[in-house]
Formats: C-alpha cells, sequence, structure tokens
C-alpha cells in the first residue's frame, strides 16, 4: 500500500495514463470498518487509501484486479456481510461500488510534421492514446497544436525512438528517406513495438527490405512493417484521406490489442490476424454486407467514442468515392468488390 490519498493518486495515473479501479463504500450496516464514503484506489501492483483492511479489503482488492485484467467497463456493486464466511468479526454489512476509472492508452510516436503528419496528429489526438509528434522543423508544426499532443522539435529524432516504452505505435513520414530508413532500422532492432507504419509505396518498401536485410535484420521482422501503411481499400492522395486510412489501421490494432471482446453472437468465426491486429474475412454486421475493415473497426469495442465513429464513416464514404471514380485499392483491386451492391457505383 502506498502513502498516497485516493484522490492524488487518481490524479497521478490519470497524468501517466494508467487504468485503475475505485472502489467506496457507498452503505454500511451495523458494525464497520470504515463509514460510507471511504475510497481506495486499485491499480495493477498498488493500492492507495484504505477501505478498513482485513479480509474485506483483500476480497475487495481481488475483485478490483480481476476487472482490471478483463479490461471491463461496467461498475458494480456488492455486497459483504462482515461476518466469519469472510474472516471478520464486525458483525455488520457494507456496500461497496467498484468503478473502473481510465482506459489503457497507446503510446503513439509520429515521425513527420509534413502535410500528411499535420492531417493525421488532429485525428490520433482525439482517440484515446499518449502522442509525441516529433521533427527537427519547428516551423512545420501548425499553431496552435491539436489538444493534448506532445510537441518534440529535435535534430535528432533517431533518438525519441529509444524514449517509447515497449509496446509503443511507431509512425514514420520524415521528408528524408534516408531518416525514413535509419528510423525503421532502430523501431524493427526493438522489435517490441505494438504497430509500426512507414508511408511509401510498395516499391519503397522493397527497397527497405533489401537495404534492413544487407543490416542484419530478419525476415519475419521485417514483416511486422507496415509499408505501405493505412487500410488498403480505403485509397486516396489527398493528405486527409491518407491519414484517415492510417488513423483506421490505427484505431483496428488499438482495439484488438486493448478493447473488450465482442460478444459471441456478433463475433466472426473466420478471423486472421495481420499486424497485430483482428480482421474478420467475412464482412457481415447485423445481417448487412460492409467492407472488411469497416467491420474490423465495428466489431471491437471501444468503437463508441465519437471520432471513431466519424473516422469508420470517413472511411467508407472515400472507399465509397473512389469505387465510384474509378480508384483503385492497394494491389490493384476495385473497391467497388468490397461494397454492397447498393452503393456500388455505375460499371
Amino acid at each position: 500500500m502506498s502513502n498516497m490519498s485516493w484522490i492524488d493518486a487518481l490524479a497521478d495515473l490519470k497524468q501517466r495514463g494508467e487504468p485503475c479501479v475505485l472502489v467506496s463504500v457507498v452503505e454500511e450496516q451495523g458494525s464497520t470498518p470504515r463509514d460510507a464514503g471511504a475510497k481506495m484506489v486499485v491499480e495493477r501492483e498498488r493500492l492507495h487509501d484504505s477501505i478498513g483492511g482485513g479480509h474485506l479489503e483483500f476480497e475487495a482488492m481481488r475483485i478490483a484486479r480481476e476487472m482490471l485484467e478483463s479490461r471491463s467497463r461496467a461498475a458494480r456493486l456488492e455486497r459483504f456481510a462482515l461476518g466469519a464466511s469472510l474472516g471478520q468479526c464486525c458483525g455488520g454489512a457494507t456496500v461497496l461500488l467498484f468503478e473502473p476509472l481510465g482506459q489503457p492508452q497507446a503510446r503513439i510516436a509520429l515521425f513527420g510534421a509534413g502535410h500528411v503528419g499535420r492531417a493525421l496528429a488532429p485525428l490520433l489526438a482525439g482517440l484515446p492514446c499518449r502522442l509525441r509528434w516529433i521533427d527537427s522543423r519547428a516551423q512545420e508544426f501548425p499553431d496552435p497544436l491539436p489538444a493534448g499532443v506532445e510537441q518534440v522539435i529535435d535534430d535528432e529524432p533517431l533518438d525519441e525512438v529509444e524514449r517509447m516504452p515497449a509496446g509503443s505505435y511507431f509512425i514514420v513520414m520524415t521528408h528524408d528517406h534516408q531518416l525514413d530508413l535509419r528510423l525503421a532500422e532502430a523501431i524493427l532492432a526493438r522489435n517490441d513495438f505494438t504497430y509500426f507504419g512507414l508511408i511509401g509505396s510498395k516499391s519503397k518498401r522493397a527497397r527497405f527490405e533489401h537495404r534492413l536485410r544487407e543490416r542484419g535484420l530478419a525476415a519475419e521482422t521485417l514483416q511486422r512493417m507496415r509499408c505501405p501503411m493505412g487500410l488498403p481499400e480505403v485509397k486516396g492522395k489527398l493528405p486527409l484521406e491518407i491519414a484517415i486510412s492510417i488513423a483506421g489501421e490505427v484505431i483496428a490494432t488499438y482495439n484488438a490489442r486493448f478493447g473488450e471482446k465482442p460478444k459471441a453472437a456478433r463475433a466472426s468465426p473466420n478471423c486472421c490476424r495481420l499486424h497485430g491486429a483482428v480482421r474478420p474475412e467475412v464482412g457481415r454486421v447485423d445481417g448487412r454486407s460492409h467492407p472488411p475493415w469497416w467491420t474490423s473497426l465495428r466489431r471491437c469495442p471501444p468503437y463508441k467514442l465519437p471520432l471513431k465513429i466519424a473516422i469508420s464513416i470517413a472511411g467508407e464514404v472515400i472507399a465509397t468515392y473512389n469505387a465510384r471514380f474509378g480508384e483503385k485499392a492497394q494491389g490493384g483491386e476495385s473497391v467497388a468488390r468490397l461494397l454492397p451492391a447498393s452503393r456500388r457505383g455505375p460499371a
């Protein structure tokens, strides 16, 4: 147990982006160790403040950590009789409220403040993530910055790779191909990331893979690099179109890592694992056909954030627009095949 009060612990955990469960005594009957209003904060490895100690507190801690492990988002009430069955001798009863607070936050390093970076940063800033936006060119950053973005102006962006924790997301789109290559080598050498996307074409990927193999990186490690990055069906050349495609892929990866499991009745039996994200092969939700990328976003909680909904809709609009006016998905496949017949343009 720490010496930090529950309210100070909440502020500290919010600052660090760590989830926790707030446990509160909401009702007391008879003799109880603490009065209504007592609170404690439970995180994965520490406990802050107290609701009275003893077996009651131990059981409350166990329940809270089960909720953290299962990533439960729903509050729950539990009534405890403080008698022999709980190893307590108070003789009364207490009701505890368990409230999951905060949520796991993706740690994202975005390298590059060019046109696509400036379109992408506001989208990522609105998601449950902590975004470090890195470039050596101070004049390229917008003024003001999107809320919640940490600006990093560094003449040696490579140093920022080592400053990110394990499990981070790396997005590389700098103005310099040689810098992109050096960043890719450093990120892949760590090989402890959740997601690594590199902007570029298939030919850029082929050149980079050849050079990185020469530098000793294994083929299976190179396969973790997303290049081209973004949802392949959401194709476009405008900075915002590219940004929406990349943001959609980040959301799908984030949801597969942090989201609760979909309900069994809605889960697809045919799933494949792609670059750390679960993506359904069969694109049906609620009896309707949809592109696979749309269902990969839709199926995985937490989908209900307004920005996630907006990115999903925008992606579908872009795919529909491109299908109507002849854009091809990456790899030369028409997006029209992936859309419901009612949404396809004229042949």
